[in-house]
């Protein structure tokens, strides 16, 4: 078997290699649990814009890689990625940096690639899969989750939105299980992953290295997964928690919601609504509304409407706020620099929360015409 040098330059965060007629990704910063920055988003999208050009390349892998062992030897499947690198959020919007905006624009343009990736590519989703991490595996043709698989788009509790595309992907699960995960931010596992349609096959983490490998000779459509992958466990409670989440999420207002779940004595209603009562007060009535718009939106679409969102969450001038004083400076701040977990949200309670403060993050920053995703003209 030949190993080709990959062509594009590599950064020691992206090791990308060529074995046989495949492309393989490591993502590999382990001690930052493989959160994303900006030159990693821009290694992935130069490296996968030069293999979709290259014929010799029929199908492309990607997974995380964890710390090495004490002899140095890599350990190959760690956590998939933690999402995007919020202690560089916070560092760029207290010095200025202009690259915060290149961040979500080239991060956006990355997730859109790989959505409309013209040959096949295996986003092998062990451990942690947030944020980020979602953006670059929601839309492979094929995902693959493990019984080690952490899922969650848990950006309410920073004080920002499911970007990535949530609006997209969360929207389209089955059901209200889109405004579930949306506002609530939980942890999924891999059976909750596949019923949700967030996961395509199930495969035990001790196969991981078989498959990994046994993709520098077989296609992925060639690779019988089935004979590897097991089931999900639709127990009689998965489809009880499916049946009270469509109950309660499929109400109009995130107050109407609240309101109904504190109605409940149940363990499972109340254990939700103290997780809502912990997030951005704010960020719930704008999550709602960006998965009730998402489900008419195309991908494209969704993903220029998020790209308007996430700059009014860091230059909110609506409400007169800007650096320190908005909602996603502040939930960094708590769950990530200061580490006191005790955010100071404004509003402070759902109830404060107005349409007039709701409605302006849906509304672009720009004319059409010079949108910095207005290039995105495919799904």
């Amino acid at each position: 078997m030949t190993n080709k040098m990959p062509n594009k330059v590599q950064i020691p965060e992206v090791r990308c290699e060529v074995h046989g007629f495949t492309g393989f990704i490591s993502l590999n910063r382990p001690k930052a649990l493989n959160a994303l920055s900006l030159p990693m988003i821009r290694a992935l999208m130069a490296q996968l814009l030069a293999w979709r050009d290259d014929k010799t390349i029929q199908q492309v892998a990607i997974r995380g890689m964890s710390k090495p062992t004490a002899e140095g030897i890599d350990v190959p499947f760690g956590n998939f990625s933690a999402g995007g690198d919020i202690r560089f959020f916070h560092q760029a919007i207290q010095t200025g940096n202009p690259e915060l905006e290149d961040f979500f624009t080239e991060e956006y343009a990355l997730n859109h690639l790989i959505a409309n990736y013209s040959k096949p590519y295996i986003a092998f989703m062990d451990g942690l899969v947030f944020g980020g991490g979602m953006g670059i595996s929601q839309g492979a043709s094929h995902r693959i989750v493990t019984e080690r698989t952490k899922m969650a788009m848990p950006e309410t509790g920073i004080g920002l939105f499911p970007d990535v595309g949530g609006g997209y992907f969360l929207s389209r699960c089955p059901g209200f299980v889109g405004e579930y995960l949306a506002l609530t931010g939980v942890q999924i596992g891999a059976d909750e992953a596949l019923t949700y349609s967030l996961a395509d096959a199930k495969v035990p983490s001790d196969a991981l290295a078989t498959l990994w490998h046994s993709l520098q000779s077989q296609s992925i459509t060639e690779i019988a997964i089935n004979n590897i992958a097991t089931q999900a466990d639709n127990t009689p409670a998965t489809g009880r928690i499916m049946t009270l989440i469509d109950t309660y999420f499929s109400k109009s207002t995130v107050s109407e919601i609240l309101e109904a779940l504190e109605a409940s004595n149940q363990a499972w209603e109340q254990q939700t609504a103290a997780t809502l009562r912990s997030r951005s007060p704010l960020m719930l009535h704008v999550v709602l509304e960006q998965i009730r718009r998402g489900r008419q939106l195309n991908l494209a679409q969704n993903l220029r409407m998020e790209r308007g969102m996430v700059r009014h969450c860091f230059y909110t001038a609506h409400l007169g706020r800007f650096g320190n004083s908005c909602e996603t400076v502040e939930g960094i701040r708590a769950l990530a620099v200061d580490k006191d977990h005790q955010p100071r949200w404004n509003p402070a309670s759902i109830d404060e929360v107005t349409d007039d403060m709701v409605a302006p993050f849906f509304v672009s920053p720009w004319p059409d015409y010079a949108h910095p995703l207005a290039h995105l003209t495919k799904h």
